[in-house]
């Protein structure tokens, strides 16, 4: 599997951790940085790791920063991303089988390397169900108005 990883200052010190496990799965990893803890802005890798999951680059990306929100919010504005904050397996399975997950997000200052490591496995390891949760994915696709004060 072809996996997209960025980080940015604040997730520097999980990502080694998180390209080990990689590593011994033998999967690709495509590093689209940071490489050091000096302060950078994490939307610009949530968007590099974004970009390759949707063109096809990498099959699935994962992001780290100090909670994994704030990547989450930058990669889901790239359409097509799924990007979830996970902190425990359950959660990664249910991403991956019911909501077509294609993106990870990591919080450094939540969770340690051993978890981090379990959560990332959970996550590549789950495939989508289809079925009744793909017409559900299938709309998270199109655009929605949320200004009209009318409920479906």
């Amino acid at each position: 599997m072809r996996i997209a990883i960025g980080c940015d200052h604040a997730g520097i010190e999980l990502k080694p951790a998180i390209r080990v496990l990689l590593e011994k799965r033998g999967d690709t990893i495509l590093d689209m940085g940071t490489d050091s803890s000096e302060s950078v802005d994490y939307p610009e890798y949530a968007a590099r790791v974004a970009h390759a999951v949707v063109i096809g680059t990498a099959d699935r990306g994962i992001l780290i920063c100090g909670t994994g929100l704030g990547m989450a919010i930058a990669a889901n504005k790239v359409r097509g991303a799924r990007a979830v904050t996970l902190s425990e397996p359950y959660s990664a399975r249910m991403a991956r089988a019911h909501n077509d997950a294609n993106i990870m997000t990591l919080g450094s200052r939540v969770i340690g390397p051993e978890l981090a490591q379990m959560i990332v496995e959970t996550f590549l390891t789950t495939d989508f169900e289809g079925g009744r949760h793909q017409r559900r994915v299938a709309k998270l696709e199109t655009p929605s108005d949320t200004g009209s004060g009318e409920h479906p």
